[in-house]
């Protein structure tokens, strides 16, 4: 018996499927721009995990420039707008 069997009969119930490993990537597939607007319905599970983490680290670097931007705008605003809306950020 192969390792990998071995090691899934040990984990018991905790074990995913691969229909259901095939469905999550799918749904991962269907998330990623860069995959969704392609022509082609043929991509490597392999190729949309690696596609998922660029995403999530271009989603990462978006939200810092948008953390920078938005600290130099209450910079730059009065003390009562900026307060208003770090309020309105904290909801």
């Amino acid at each position: 018996m192969s390792s990998r069997r071995s090691r899934s009969r040990q984990s018991g119930s905790s074990r995913i499927s691969d229909d259901q490993i095939l469905d999550l990537v799918t749904k991962l597939q269907q998330l990623l721009p860069e995959i969704r607007n392609r022509r082609s319905d043929k991509v490597s599970a392999a190729k949309v995990l690696q596609e998922t983490c660029n995403y999530i680290k271009s989603l990462h670097r978006e939200v810092d420039d948008l953390s920078e931007r938005l600290s130099e705008l209450l910079e730059t605003t009065d003390t009562a707008q900026a307060a208003i809306i770090r309020n309105l950020l904290m909801q």
